[in-house]
């Protein structure tokens, strides 16, 4: 940056800028006034000389404030602000008040930001403190106040949802045709793959055991049960929460941190209605499809260990897993599927919205949406189930 003005040393003719020159001179009482007079620009070189000056007129005189007298200043760059840094650290160290007085506004601007210091009591050393308060502090308060984050979250998004359902909600059509291929169609290969490997597990555990009082037959009931009452719904879920839960909460971080989410409440736009309800409505609309492909994958995979492995004819397996398929265990499965599906896009949307505007922070609400989810849905399942069998079902 460059400052100038007409003075008395410059060339017009030529436009060559003039030679730095300075002097030190005594005015009111305590006070030492620096005169600046031509260009002071990287292309000059004064700085060392400047501080001499002022510490060789300290040795003579007694200075109590610097000030200065740029009325002859021609222009001024970064090198007028390194001589003005060195010159207050020769202040600091004598004493010596630093009189930003008489220098070019912006000069004066970018000393100010070079030499801020926090207040004291910032930089003073940390109050040390014990395990148990780390703990409180930044174990039991932050999990309380997310809490309650969270649960307002939960009520803004519930209306939000109310609202989209309802098509009262402010969204575009074709945002929303796309969150459903992104949580739908394009989630189809990795549920194939690991529900068709837990199948295979599954059975070939259930083989093993079986196959020592030669029910073999029974691995048909086994994977048919556990598929479609547990582990379809289960797995679908914890996929869905690496794979869009995350993305969730990537996307709606970043956002957050370009302050997109900032233009649409600027523009009158809910975010609430136009990110987060429609990426909770796609998934929970989705899961039971994507469940209902998870079991079929893992009976697939059980029906392979079987016909393969056992010798169990294929019509047989069918109707095995016939007398074994309920009803009543399908929708177990599928209303967990909903109820997974509601869990992984509210707590990615609540960790996106909740990221701060740096990118660490949007990397760290994308890790914290999968971890939260993960444990959301084991929790949830594990209460389902002592549920059920205390209703019998």
């Amino acid at each position: 940056m460059t400052e100038s003005g007409s003075s008395p040393g410059s060339n017009p003719a030529t436009g060559k800028s003039p030679q730095p020159e300075f002097s030190f001179r005594y005015g009111a009482e305590g006070i030492a006034i620096l005169a600046m007079k031509g260009a002071w620009t990287k292309e000059h070189s004064l700085f060392p000389g400047v501080v001499r000056g002022l510490n060789d007129f300290c040795r003579t005189t007694l200075v109590e404030r610097l000030q200065f007298d740029t009325q002859e200043l021609f222009a001024w760059d970064s090198r007028l602000i390194t001589v003005l840094l060195r010159l207050e650290e020769v202040c600091h160290k004598r004493g010596i008040v630093f009189d930003l007085t008489g220098l070019p506004s912006g000069a004066m601007r970018l000393v100010d930001l070079a030499t801020a210091r926090p207040p004291e009591e910032q930089v003073g050393k940390r109050e040390q403190s014990g395990f148990v308060q780390e703990i409180f502090r930044h174990g039991v308060f932050a999990l309380v106040k997310d809490a309650l984050y969270f649960l307002e979250f939960l009520g803004r998004s519930a209306r939000a949802s109310a609202r989209f359902v309802m098509g009262m909600g402010s969204f575009r059509k074709r945002d929303f045709g796309v969150l459903i291929r992104e949580c739908g169609v394009e989630a189809l290969s990795i549920i194939a793959l690991v529900n068709l490997l837990v199948g295979l597990i599954l059975a070939f555990v259930g083989a093993v055991q079986l196959k020592q009082f030669g029910a073999q037959i029974y691995v048909a009931n086994l994977i048919t049960i556990s598929m479609i009452r547990e582990m379809g719904a289960f797995m679908t879920g914890i996929i869905m929460a690496g794979r869009t839960g995350a993305a969730y909460a990537a996307h709606l971080g970043t956002m957050n941190l370009n302050e997109e989410i900032d233009a649409l409440n600027t523009l009158g736009l809910s975010p609430m209605e136009f990110l987060v309800a429609p990426r909770i409505v796609a998934l929970v609309l989705m899961m039971p499809v994507l469940c209902l492909y998870a079991d079929f994958m893992g009976m697939l995979g059980g029906l392979t260990v079987a016909v393969g492995m056992l010798d169990i004819p294929f019509i047989q397996f069918v109707d095995q897993a016939e007398l074994a398929f309920s009803t009543v265990d399908l929708g177990i499965g599928l209303f967990k599927s909903v109820l997974f599906g509601f869990l992984v896009g509210l707590i990615g949307c609540f960790r996106g919205m909740q990221s701060e505007r740096n990118a660490a922070a949007v990397g760290f609400a994308a890790t914290s949406a999968v971890v939260t989810a993960t444990v959301a849905i084991i929790a949830t399942d594990g209460i389902l189930a002592v549920l059920c069998d205390i209703v019998g079902i």
